[in-house]
């Protein structure tokens, strides 16, 4: 089903499909970031890798529970967009030899994928409140706030010195 489907009539068809969007999403993420982790030399990046893979596991489950809270079993749909930003990340890598250039690379990476969830969670945020499931959209805000900081968290790593080692 694509984004703009014939499935999708209504806005509850369309915060349902994103909704599965980001849930898959997540799921993808959690099976790339182990990989991520073993190509940082950094230590602090590869510790930033593991602290953000247990809160998407945690990510995974709010999302759970959103659709428990709508009585829907949990579900993903194929998401384009993040398997373009993972892929691209995986060839990008396996191109680079220098390990801090490696590390800036991972950075840039990560920040795609914060970017892509940061946007979604935005939206079914506001779509929640809009659709009158507050109780969703309360869940979904832990997200966002995690995303969010490990956004500012890699932002800082790069600037501070891992695009310093790497120039």
């Amino acid at each position: 089903m694509g984004l703009f489907s014939r499935d999708i009539k209504s806005m509850d068809d369309l915060f349902v499909h994103t909704l599965r969007d980001i849930y898959y999403a997540e799921n993808q993420i959690v099976k790339a970031l182990p990989k991520m982790m073993d190509k940082a030399s950094d230590p602090e990046l590869k510790q930033g890798f593991e602290k953000h893979l247990k809160e998407s596991e945690g990510h995974v489950r709010n999302l759970e529970e959103v659709f428990q809270k709508m009585d829907m079993e949990p579900s993903g749909v194929d998401c384009p967009a993040i398997d373009g930003i993972i892929e691209e990340a995986n060839e990008v890598a396996g191109e680079v030899d220098d390990k801090n250039v490696l590390d800036a690379a991972l950075i840039a990476a990560a920040q795609a994928v914060e970017h892509y969830e940061i946007t979604r969670y935005g939206t079914l945020i506001t779509w929640a409140k809009e659709l009158g499931r507050d109780d969703c959209g309360e869940i979904m805000k832990r997200n966002l706030a995690d995303e969010k900081a490990t956004d500012e968290k890699l932002t800082q790593m790069a600037e501070s010195r891992i695009n310093l080692a790497a120039e």
